[in-house]
């Protein structure tokens, strides 16, 4: 059985493969999906990664974490909880000798419990049709920083919260994807 693989579309990394590995509900973000993810970064940040701190909170295949990375963010703290994608991604993290990316294996609602670093971006895409989102929003707006981020992937719309600004969002195949910001930083800007 040949194995999926999908690459790295932009930055230092690009066309680097990530080997896809088996894991049920896995659905790796595609090159397509990731490079239109990237430009919309690119537009709200002014092409400013460096001093940005990001989550990916179901990394998967790492996709989404390793993209980020590959555009020169300080920080990726990718979460998993299946061994074959741990091992997975502990492998591309050493082979890329990618300094600023940690892997920690376990559950994703612990490690927002937990957490008391403020993330400039949180990548959610979480495995369909378990309602996690539901499980995440009520923990999520203490981790993020005033002017972050949120991309979301899921199999239909969702029910934005309330802490949240839609600011981009389409639609590739069966998969919603869509880009937010924490609602703390309009209001802030509303203010002033």
């Amino acid at each position: 059985m040949k194995k999926h693989t999908i690459r790295i579309v932009g930055g230092e990394y690009r066309r680097t493969p990530i080997t896809v590995p088996e894991a049920a509900g896995l659905r790796p973000t595609p090159d397509r999906v990731r490079e239109t993810l990237f430009n919309w970064l690119r537009h709200f940040w002014q092409d400013d990664f460096q001093q940005k701190r990001v989550l990916d909170l179901f990394a998967g295949s790492g996709a989404l974490g390793f993209e980020a990375a590959s555009h020169g963010v300080a920080h990726v703290q990718m979460v998993e909880n299946n061994p074959n994608a741990i091992s997975s991604l502990r492998a591309i993290r050493n082979k890329l000798d990618a300094l600023s990316v940690r892997i920690h294996a376990g559950d994703a609602l612990h490690v927002l419990e937990r957490t008391e670093m403020p993330y400039d971006l949180v990548f959610l895409d979480p495995p369909f049709n378990q309602q996690w989102l539901e499980k995440v929003w009520p923990l999520l707006p203490r981790i993020l920083a005033p002017d972050a981020l949120v991309y979301v992937e899921s199999e239909n719309t969702i029910t934005v919260p309330e802490f949240l600004t839609p600011l981009r969002e389409q639609r590739a195949g069966n998969v919603y994807y869509s880009l937010f910001m924490f609602a703390a930083a309009q209001k802030t800007d509303n203010n002033a």
